[in-house]
């Protein structure tokens, strides 16, 4: 196993270097700082450590190895000051206890696959299922409840943290064993970058994805927060929110962004079927894009802290979550017990139940390929006049 990790940390630095030489060309000196802390033990003794990244202009990101959780993401408003913008915990146990995907490293599949089923091959595997009838982010225990091995690497574009996993063939009822590079970044401007990385030895299937619940003013509900998503066309579900297999135009429908609009305009209109059948935005969202070309997915701009963020990926498809599960029993960081419409969610991914619908994007990846996978979370604000 250890000659495993060291192996897919040698290609990730590799992978990394490359990444670097095009993102900063003015400097190789390493900029910001890493810190690393004790967060305590899983039940099965396996110790939890976080790492905090700091740039040069004092934006945070602390990240644990448990689950790749970005636990907290400070980042300034319009008056310069320094605000965390994501949902969780103040502690392990509540990550440990009941956590709806807090600041999630999603895998190895992100999203609802249909019944726990698909075929590959012509072999049908069976997932296990914890979404009703259906496999939701990897199952019982993903990606988001596993240990990942960390180290943490100063760069010219910003600190980074590289995690590595190694997921068996079998696990949660997925083929072969699938070598996973997670790379974490907050770079010079104000970004947290993700860029994932995964290689199989047999065919398998794999979608990867990020899952911080976002509150740019970092408080209240975000009804107010105005959102853009490029994208012409959805993915229209059923009442378990598995993709019925069709496109849908968003024109005249409450899912068009393509003119920004605050999310509490049309979030409550019961006379739209997805929309009910979501309890709000749950859906996936086509991009208008070419390829796996890292454009912008989505823009959402806060009012009161002077806030945006804008979403950039190369996947196909991005999963648009207004906090529909928040009921009120769970309190999370400084007490705030966390309500429905306390939060969004931007999952860039390849479409849910791809491995069952053939018209949607693949995610098989076969022995000699690499699954590649860039996120960026870019912050920004507008200044006080």
């Amino acid at each position: 196993m250890n000659k495993i990790i060291q192996l897919i940390t040698v290609t990730s630095l590799g992978l990394f270097a490359a990444c670097l030489t095009g993102c900063n060309t003015m400097s190789n000196t390493p900029k910001g700082n890493i810190t690393k802390a004790d967060f305590g033990q899983t039940p099965a003794g396996e110790a939890v450590e976080l790492y905090t990244l700091t740039n040069s202009h004092g934006m945070t990101a602390t990240i644990m190895n448990y689950g790749g959780i970005v636990t907290s993401l400070k980042v300034p408003d319009k008056n310069g000051q320094l605000g965390d913008v994501v949902l969780g915990y103040d502690n392990l146990e509540g990550y440990l206890k009941s956590s709806p995907y807090f600041g999630a490293l999603i895998g190895r599949y992100g999203n609802r696959i249909a019944h726990g089923k698909f075929s590959l091959d012509g072999v049908e595997y069976t997932l296990a299922t914890n979404n009703g009838v259906n496999s939701l982010h990897g199952g019982l225990k993903g990606f988001d409840k596993q240990v990942w091995t960390a180290r943490a690497l100063p760069t010219a574009n910003g600190p980074a943290l590289i995690l590595t996993y190694v997921s068996r063939g079998g696990e949660e009822g997925y083929p072969g064993n699938l070598y996973v590079t997670a790379i974490y970044t907050v770079t010079e401007d104000n970004a947290l970058r993700l860029d994932f990385t995964a290689t199989a030895d047999r065919d398998t299937v794999c979608n990867l994805t990020h899952h911080s619940y976002f509150n740019l003013r970092g408080s209240g509900d975000v009804l107010d927060h105005v959102v853009y998503i490029n994208a012409d066309t959805f993915t229209p579900v059923d009442s378990t929110l598995i993709p019925n297999g069709e496109l849908y135009p968003v024109a005249g429908t409450a899912f068009d962004f393509r003119t920004p609009t605050p999310i509490g305009t049309r979030i409550n209109n019961t006379n739209d079927e997805q929309i009910k059948l979501g309890g709000g935005y749950d859906h996936n969202w086509v991009l208008n894009k070419q390829g796996n070309e890292l454009s912008l997915a989505a823009r959402v701009s806060e009012p009161t802290s002077g806030r945006t963020l804008e979403v950039w990926t190369t996947e196909p498809g991005t999963q648009f979550y207004t906090g529909n599960f928040l009921d009120g029993s769970i309190t999370g960081k400084g007490g705030w017990t966390y309500q429905k419409r306390d939060a969004f969610c931007f999952e860039p991914q390849h479409f849910p139940d791809s491995p069952n619908h053939p018209n949607f994007p693949t995610t098989e990846l076969k022995p000699g390929e690499t699954y590649k996978n860039t996120i960026i979370y870019q912050f920004s604000v507008k200044q006080t006049n």
